[in-house]
């Protein structure tokens, strides 16, 4: 029974596309791992939805995982992970589940005393999960500044990665905050307009985000239940779905993922 739990695959998702930074991450640590991506692009962007309604979207994505069988969950979206994950735990307590959250601890560790951004959605900045990571390090930190951006989710959901308006947006929420120190992604879309944003706040501000670390995490947790790939020299497979239908969520999905 241990060997077939081994090869079972991996689930991750994400209100849409954005957990895909996370996937990439994934895939480098453990790449002889399966994995599932599923993005809920129909009902994106989630941050500025309820807390309910972002409970009963994840629940259904991970109901769904669980139904395909899979050996582990990440939550590759702040959001959910801020709004559900306890709830998913709860339902499911004997499943790997594995959420992301701000890199603050990351940024603060690099720079003490500096002033650190955290660009997130407006829910997980809300959130008491955000805050109380927050305050823990809030006298490491000389200041620790929460920008909400719901709008750049909606950027990467479209493929737009560098044009002219979302330079102009960028410049708008970041401009008002310079000489910055660090810039936390506390959104698992921002990554891929990294580029971007250091062109606005800097070459040499150090930028962050929570992929690697939750990918860290989950190996951790598959080799404390002994649940890893047991050939390391084997090439996983990565299956996407999503919860648009057109076709061209998917040909985006795939383009993000190896970008």
């Amino acid at each position: 029974m241990i060997k077939e739990k081994n090869s079972l695959p991996i689930g991750v998702f994400d209100s849409g596309v954005g957990g895909i930074s996370v996937l990439r991450s994934l895939v480098e640590l453990m790449p002889n791992e399966d994995y599932l991506f599923f993005g809920d692009s129909k009902n994106a962007p989630y941050g500025t939805k309820s807390v309910a309604q972002v409970q009963q979207l994840s629940m259904d994505i991970v109901d769904r995982f669980v139904g395909q069988g899979v050996k582990a969950v990440v939550v590759a979206c702040n959001t959910a992970t801020s709004a559900a994950i306890t709830r998913i735990r709860a339902k499911y307590p004997d499943l790997i589940v594995v959420g992301l959250e701000p890199a603050v601890k990351p940024a603060v560790a690099h720079k003490r005393n500096g002033r650190i951004v955290v660009m997130a959605t407006p829910l997980t900045l809300r959130e008491p999960m955000f805050n109380q990571m927050a305050d823990k390090y809030r006298l490491e930190a000389k200041q620790i500044i929460k920008v909400p951006a719901p709008n750049l989710v909606e950027f990467v959901e479209r493929g737009e990665l560098d044009s002219p308006a979302l330079y102009h947006y960028l410049e708008k929420i970041l401009l008002p905050y310079q000489e910055v120190d660090a810039v936390v992604l506390g959104c698992t879309h921002f990554p891929f307009v990294a580029p971007a944003i250091r062109d606005v706040v800097g070459q040499d501000t150090f930028i962050i985000d929570g992929g690697p670390g939750a990918a860290h995490q989950l190996q951790r947790r598959l080799h404390q239940k002994g649940l890893q790939q047991v050939n390391p020299w084997r090439k996983g497979q990565v299956t996407f779905a999503n919860s648009n239908p057109d076709p061209r969520e998917i040909e985006l999905s795939e383009r993000l993922f190896k970008s």
